[in-house]
Formats: structure tokens, sequence, C-alpha cells
């Protein structure tokens, strides 16, 4: 992917969210000259669709568009908007107010993106009160998508699928090359710049159903310990209306909401794609019996420690002037 900005002294910023293909995804911001960045992120081998990659771009689009809330400029999104160049996936036009209501519901989110770490800890047998369940169900709603909180058979379905799609995960031996690709262990974890560093693993499960992948795989890690997870894990599903580029998009902007309100609402968060990652599996964790759409993230709630923060590139890696 690409992104490009233009700005005019003066004038309003645009922007363009593309991916290169594969192997080459790249995505920046660059103020008053275009610019182009690069950030590789792609996993060919479990997402060969480069659908997480889509809903990836949708998140940090979001919070672009959170950013912008926040400096009183209006986001003008257009998702897809050359048919003919399917790369191109978003233009963004950032706009003065002049008249146009600031977005307050975004801009209050933004101290939620510094906030926001993924936590692979044991949560609390605690109850996610129905309130707070309504504000995340608000907040994918907000960008046309679904939040579902599935019963207790639903849920254990999920988990099946999540626990048949690891153990296969393990065997294969591509999915195995993803996985070493994006992880870091031992000294590497202390200087690595992106990745998933092993001291964001968290413990080792024990016990316990939560869905919690073990980016370690089969290999050792230093110090690290074993504990008993949740039983009845808290699950919600995230879901839109078709499966197309454009609903990847959109889920990815969903869930970056939800994951920064339930920030705001002092909840941990996981998240799980194993099961999701074949159309044909998420087929399987819709729940037959409602209207939901297609399933393209399950999240895990609770109450619990918040996980460390991760690697990120220096700009002056990922961005370079055209």
């Amino acid at each position: 992917m690409r992104c490009r900005q233009a700005e005019r002294p003066g004038g309003p910023a645009s922007a363009s969210l593309s991916r290169r293909g594969p192997g080459e995804p790249t995505c920046s911001l660059a103020p008053q000259q275009p610019a182009r960045g690069r950030c590789e992120r792609a996993m060919p081998h479990s997402d060969p669709d480069n659908r997480a990659l889509h809903i990836g771009c949708g998140a940090a689009l979001l919070n672009l568009r959170v950013a912008a809330a926040h400096a009183d400029l209006v986001p003008q999104l257009h998702m897809l908007p050359e048919p003919h160049d399917p790369l191109l996936l978003t233009a963004l036009h950032l706009a003065a107010p002049a008249g146009r209501p600031r977005e307050d519901d975004l801009a209050r989110l933004h101290p939620a993106i510094r906030q926001r770490h993924t936590s692979r800890h044991p949560f609390a047998d605690k109850d996610v009160p129905e309130d707070v369940r309504a504000t995340l169900q608000d907040a994918a709603a907000q960008e046309g998508a679904e939040l579902h909180f599935p019963g207790a058979w639903h849920a254990e379905t999920v988990l099946d699928l999540v626990r048949d799609a690891e153990s296969r995960d393990v065997m294969d031996p591509d999915a195995n090359e993803d996985l070493l690709r994006w992880t870091r262990l031992g000294p590497e974890a202390d200087t690595a710049v992106d990745g998933v560093p092993e001291y964001a693993f968290g413990p080792r499960k024990r016990d316990g159903k939560a869905p919690v992948r073990d980016f370690a795989g089969r290999r050792q890690v230093a110090d690290r310990g074993s504990t008993t997870f949740e039983r009845t894990p808290h699950l919600a599903l995230l879901s839109t209306q078709g499966d197309s580029p454009a609903d990847w998009l959109r889920a990815g902007q969903a869930l970056q909401r939800v994951l920064l309100e339930a920030t705001l609402a002092d909840l941990a968060t996981s998240l799980t794609s194993h099961a999701l990652e074949n159309r044909e599996l998420r087929l399987l964790a819709r729940d037959p019996g409602s209207r939901t759409g297609q399933v393209q993230m399950v999240l895990r709630l609770g109450y619990g420690p918040r996980g460390p923060a991760t690697p990120r590139r220096p700009v002056r890696d990922v961005l370079e002037s055209a």
C-alpha cells in the first residue's frame, strides 16, 4: 500500500492510500510535499487475499480520522475511489471546518490511540456491563459494521474453530514461516523496530479457553511462565454485510473504533483471526439463526492488564520524499 499526501501552505491536505502488492505494502503521510512510506507487513501465506492487510489499513485510516478531528480538521473519505485501480484503497481529503461540524465523537478517542495495546494475559472473571457493550456496538455501527456478543453455544463453536485453526497452523510450514518472519525473540526483541517482540507474547496458556495465540509456536522463550486463563472468555464478533475489499476496509475502521472505545472504558482487549483466514471458515463462524453478515474479526474483552507497547519504526525509516 502507498499513502501520499500533498499540502499547499494555507490549503487543505489530501491523501491516498493504496497497496503495491502482497510483498511490499507501504503507508505514510507527509506534510507539505508528496511523499511515500514503507511498512512491510504482508503475510503471503496466512493472508493470501490481503484481507487482513485491508483491515489493518482500515484501522490505520480510523486513527488518521481521529487525529484529524482532534486537530479540528474535517476528513472527507472515499474508499476505493478508482474502480480500475484496485491497489488504490482510499482517498482522504482533510479540510478546514468552514462551517462543517467537528466530529467530536472521533476527537474524544484521540488519547486512546497511544493507550491501546493488545493484552495476551488472563482477564478477570467479571462481566462487561451492558451499557459498555452497547457503547461498543454503537461504535461498530457508526462505521457500517455490527458487533455481536455470541451466546454460550455460539461462543463455544467459535472457540472450537479457533482451536482447530491453531492445530492446523502448527503443522503448516507456510503459516510457521509468516510467524517466524513477524516475531522477535532473544536479543532481537530488545532492538527490534517492528514485529511482535517476545515480551508481548504473554504467558503460555496452561489451562482455560481464552483464544490467545501463542506467538512462540514451538520455540522456547526464556523466563516465560504459564498460567490459567479464563474458562468463559467474553467474545465479540465484528461483522460486515459483505466480504469484499470495501467491507474489509470498513471492518478495519469499525474494529479500531471499537478498540479505542474499549480502551476508554478500561477494558483490555486481544484479537484472533485464526478461524477467519479463509472464507469457508468465516461462514462457519456466523450464527445461522441471526442476520449477522460476514464475521471479520473475533475480539476478546475483559478486565485485566494492558499489554506492553510494541516497537514502531522511526518516521525517517518509513517516510521518504518523492
